[in-house]
């Protein structure tokens, strides 16, 4: 228990694995902890299986890194450590290092709410190659999972055809911090509103909520536990109707609406927990439109997801807001990005970069070299193809041609376009943050934006669309150029 009393007092610059640690003392041993690198942050396939992801948890990174400090009791704890000989695993002087250590790297990263895809970097990270090593897992860490969530709130929203989604996971989160980090990330997606009071204090979420089934079974009769509530909070009825039969639930919530209606107040709608959501709703609307109460909103949850949702609409069910969350906030059906971060180039003595790469029998795992940058496309208003390239070796003209990085024979031209936009931008520069973070607001209007620029094929959720990604000619050249010389030294 006094792990957890004292959890979030304390630094969080040891949020990484111990493998970072030991890398960081043997780049400082051999005197190579200041070498300059560069370090990309991407994924590798879309998830669920989908077509694209939503950009998210840049506002988390901030945060973090211009916190990024080791305090006494971090050092104290290193110092701790034992080899396998029972010695200490860091020397006195590495760890003093690290103590007097200062955030010196340089950071461009795509924006929040930006739509992405497959192998674009999320993140750059540019600086001493011992400071890079260090903050690689608290990066994976964010990112994949609040790009996850929002990506996944990006597809139930997209199912619901406009109408509200709340998202009700806290209960079912993988603890306090997945909770937070998935209420807001579930908004940056699209989610309207959150069950999750504090997510609501923190990031200025709307909340939402009336009550459980267990306030309609401590009452004698379920009209009475209505009709109680109602008095209590005349202006939040939302009545849970299927606590014993959803039917006479309905009724019981029309009884207490018409009471509501007398005194000044309105029957904000009811919620369906469980059963045939499809059938349940189109009776229960029935009876709501033949009492008048053609206003109330019919809430469903129990378990639903971007399939389920669709094929409810399908099934023409009378629903108007959607409550997600177990499947929305543990991202059920992949509960993992899988995004990496690898070394792409190193600076030499002499000022030059020396550009890196890691090979692997397939050829999804082969990274590219360089220092990258995305440039997205866009023609007759409609977002047409996006282009990974080396900003060292690179020109700027009025074509390009880009390189499937998986298959050599697709390639594509971009000509005659209206706009083309770079996609990382600078916002920690020398560790100091540059970047002025929009509000949640603005990011969520960003995620509409983007998705509306895409053809609608790459939002299906059977076999979408691939979206044109590629290399530019010359970095797809370098890349092969490399792995020719890389396998010839065996």
């Amino acid at each position: 228990m006094q792990i957890t009393k004292h959890l979030y007092s304390s630094s969080l610059s040891l949020l990484t694995d111990l493998y970072q640690l030991t890398m960081a003392y043997g780049y400082w041993k051999s005197g190579r902890g200041e070498q300059e690198a560069v370090f990309n942050l991407f994924f590798r396939r879309s998830p669920f299986k989908g077509g694209y992801a939503i950009a998210c948890g840049l506002e988390y990174i901030l945060d973090y890194l211009q916190n990024f400090h080791l305090d006494s009791s971090d050092i104290a704890y290193l110092a701790s450590l034992k080899g396998n000989d029972g010695r200490p695993l860091f020397e006195a002087d590495f760890l003093d290092y690290l103590s007097q250590m200062q955030f010196t790297c340089t950071i461009d990263a795509i924006p929040e709410g930006t739509v992405v895809f497959p192998h674009e970097p999320l993140l750059r990270v540019r600086g001493p190659i011992i400071q890079c090593q260090l903050i690689e897992t608290p990066l994976l860490n964010i990112i994949n999972f609040q790009t996850l969530i929002a990506t996944k709130a990006a597809r139930v929203v997209w199912a619901s055809r406009g109408e509200s989604v709340l998202e009700f996971g806290l209960r079912r989160a993988q603890g306090i911090d997945g909770g937070l980090a998935a209420s807001r990330a579930a908004y940056v997606g699209g989610c309207d509103a959150t069950s999750n009071v504090l997510a609501g204090k923190l990031f200025g979420i709307p909340v939402r909520g009336t009550h459980a089934h267990s306030w309609v079974m401590s009452f004698e009769s379920e009209l009475e536990a209505f009709e109680t509530y109602a008095e209590i909070l005349p202006n939040n009825c939302i009545f849970l109707v299927d606590t014993y039969d959803t039917i006479e639930g309905v009724k019981n919530a029309v009884k207490v609406g018409q009471k509501l209606r007398e005194k000044g107040y309105k029957l904000a709608g009811i919620r369906l927990d469980s059963g045939d959501l499809a059938y349940l709703s189109i009776q229960a609307r029935k009876i709501l439109d033949e009492a008048g109460f053609r206003d109330a909103v019919i809430v469903a949850s129990n378990d639903l997801d971007e399939e389920i949702i669709e094929s409810l609409k399908n099934q023409d069910a009378k629903i108007s807001v959607w409550g997600v969350g177990t499947k929305l906030v543990t991202a059920y059906d992949q509960p993992a990005l899988g995004g990496v971060y690898k070394i792409s180039a190193i600076r030499r003595k002499d000022g030059s970069w020396d550009y890196k790469m890691k090979l692997s029998e397939q050829s999804i795992k082969i990274s590219t070299p360089g220092l990258q940058q995305v440039k997205r496309f866009e023609k007759n208003g409609e977002f047409v193809g996006d282009m990974i390239f080396d900003e060292e070796n690179f020109t700027e003209k009025e074509t390009y041609t880009m390189i499937d990085p998986a298959d050599s024979t697709r390639f594509k031209t971009f000509t005659n376009y209206e706009t083309s936009d770079n996609l990382l931008i600078r916002v920690f520069e020398n560790g100091k943050v540059v970047y002025q973070s929009p509000d949640l607001e603005e990011i969520r209007r960003r995620v509409k934006e983007q998705l509306a620029k895409f053809h609608a094929g790459i939002k299906r959720f059977v076999n979408p669309h691939s979206y044109p990604v590629g290399l530019e000619e010359n970095l797809w050249q370098l890349k092969h150029e490399l792995i020719k010389k890389l396998r010839k030294k065996g």
